[in-house]
């Protein structure tokens, strides 16, 4: 079944006029989803690639019929308002893919989307993809690659470096495993669905068997994974790895969302929070096939 997006969900791009918003519309329609409808406000009435672009969300929502995702390709400064037009508008999905979105911004998306039972992966992220059904943003780069490095499976996807979400994922695909879906929650401090959420989610797909997680330090999301763990919220096993271990305390490694203060959010921390539940944490990224294989073959599948 995957989660988040299918080949049945019915998408519009806000920006799809842009150099990006173009060039990752193809990527999206080559690979097979559903693509209904653009939107870039004064450019209503044109094209691209066929498809019909409007001044707004609720002007596509009328013309194309009820719209299940916005996939957001517009500069971080007009990341808010797009967003809250689409919730606005009924759209109940969201892929918020520009990076440096003010935080505050990104606080106010948060709060309407909760009003309106709305979500979003993002900011600051490739996108998501369900193997075989349908991308979102830009992840895999071109249709192509995509099909190569990804392969429908059982195996979910979470994690928060945008390059080590196509790594784990092709790993995977060079050893013969399939996934279900794989998601980038995006590099930030503050993001819609973090690690804990998805892997709710992957606990109520029927096609996700195990999960392979890229964590790092900064944030409390690999914890918080425990948390679920321990509450018997997340049930399904569990491969981690965790970036950052030589980071110093005040160290930003590579994302915004991550950097140590004192203890909290640390690579220690994240790692013996994570064992002491039981998850497999491995020590290269190499390591996730080999240990998943061996997870599929002691559960016998």
């Amino acid at each position: 079944m995957a989660i988040l997006v299918s080949e049945k969900s019915r998408v519009v791009v806000q920006g799809i006029t842009g150099r990006e918003g173009m060039v990752r519309t193809r990527l999206m329609t080559d690979y097979g989803t559903h693509v209904v409808a653009g939107v870039t406000p004064g450019k209503g009435g044109g094209e691209v690639y066929e498809i019909p672009v409007y001044d707004t969300v609720e002007e596509a929502w009328e013309k194309c019929g009820p719209i299940d995702i916005s996939v957001i390709f517009v500069p971080a400064a007009l990341v808010k308002n797009a967003a809250l037009e689409a919730i606005d508008a009924g759209v109940k999905f969201l892929t918020i893919v520009p990076d440096r979105v003010p935080i505050f911004d990104v606080l106010e998306i948060a709060r309407l989307a909760k009003d309106r039972g709305a979500v979003f992966v993002g900011p600051n992220t490739l996108g998501l993809v369900s193997p075989g059904k349908a991308v979102l943003g830009m992840i895999g780069g071109r249709a192509e690659r995509a099909r190569e490095w990804f392969r429908p499976g059982d195996i979910g996807v979470s994690s928060r470096s945008g390059g080590m979400t196509s790594a784990i994922s092709y790993y995977l695909t060079e050893a013969g495993l399939g996934q279900s879906t794989i998601v980038h929650v995006g590099g930030d401090a503050v993001v819609g669905l973090s690690h804990p959420e998805v892997m709710e989610l992957f606990e109520k797909d029927e096609q996700t068997r195990l999960v392979a997680m890229f964590g790092e330090i900064g944030t409390t999301q690999e914890e918080r994974v425990a948390d679920l763990i321990e509450e018997g919220k997340f049930t399904k096993p569990l491969i981690a790895y965790v970036g950052g271990k030589a980071a110093k305390s005040g160290t930003r490694f590579s994302h915004a969302g991550a950097i140590v203060e004192g203890t909290r959010g640390s690579y220690k921390s994240k790692v013996q929070r994570l064992r002491d539940v039981g998850v497999r944490v491995v020590e290269s990224i190499s390591e996730i096939p080999k240990v998943a294989l061996e997870l599929r073959g002691s559960s016998g599948r």
